[in-house]
């Protein structure tokens, strides 16, 4: 029997794959046998590009910024990556910011800005790729969202109703798409150590809170959240549609 988590041939686009947890999908996709494009905003890719190469994969890179994006933008961005890996078999939405402040005094254009880029351009660009997918009659989207997609969080108001409308998304997405061969589903990290968590992890309280709460006892590796995209994006989960996979050491357990 063939390996059903095989990706050899598959081309991907991960996004924010230039660091933390989209880097580790990116390198778990290639590991696994895909080819990558990635897109970056501040994190040069070249020790990425190099790392994937490494693997034996094709890689490309494309800078862009995710506030603000239109249309036109996001179908540039889905043009590069086909036209640099010769097709684009699956999207990984992964970029994302998080702004931390009391919600009586979040500023609109914060609230704004993180809807932008962890909303705005994931229905984007899921639109563009989508559009492709259906149009050959296969492909994998998956989005991640967090363990705040289905909770509060403290002091991160946007972030939170972005991730909650991620999951949304995907499942609103899988319901018009499941029958025409392109699967949706989303991932659901718990707290990951990546730029975004390191303000909560040199906060020595907040950080011993978490990890009190957390049964694995610890944050989480990027590397170990690939395992679930590489699932998704894979035969292995040709019949999961709109679901959302939790990779968070069990907080949500407890």
């Amino acid at each position: 029997m063939a390996n059903p988590f095989d990706l050899t041939g598959r081309k991907a686009l991960v996004t924010g794959g230039a660091t933390g947890i989209g880097e580790g999908i990116a390198l778990g996709l290639a590991a696994a046998g895909a080819d990558v494009a990635l897109t970056y905003r501040s994190h040069q890719p070249e020790e990425t590009i190099a790392k994937i190469e490494a693997l034996g994969r094709k890689a490309a890179a494309v800078r862009a910024d995710f506030s603000g994006m239109d249309e036109d933008a996001a179908a540039e961005v889905v043009g590069f990556a086909a036209d640099a890996l010769g097709g684009l078999d699956i999207l990984v939405n992964n970029a994302g910011i998080i702004h931390r402040e009391d919600s009586d005094k979040m500023p609109l254009d914060d609230w704004r800005r993180v809807l932008d880029v962890n909303l705005d351009s994931v229905w984007l660009l899921s639109q563009a790729a989508g559009q492709r997918m259906l149009a050959q009659g296969s492909g994998k989207i998956v989005t991640v969202s967090s363990v705040l997609g289905t909770q509060g969080g403290l002091r991160v108001p946007a972030y939170a109703s972005s991730k909650h409308a991620v999951i949304g998304l995907t499942k609103a997405l899988c319901n018009e798409w499941a029958g025409r061969g392109v699967n949706v589903n989303a991932i659901a990290p718990g707290y990951t150590a990546t730029d975004n968590t390191q303000a909560l992890r040199d906060d020595p309280d907040r950080s011993k809170a978490l990890l009190e709460r957390i049964p694995a006892g610890r944050f989480a590796d990027p590397s170990e959240i690939a395992g679930a995209a590489v699932f998704l994006c894979s035969d292995a989960a040709a019949y999961c549609h709109g679901s959302v996979v939790t990779v968070d050491g069990g907080w949500l357990a407890r």
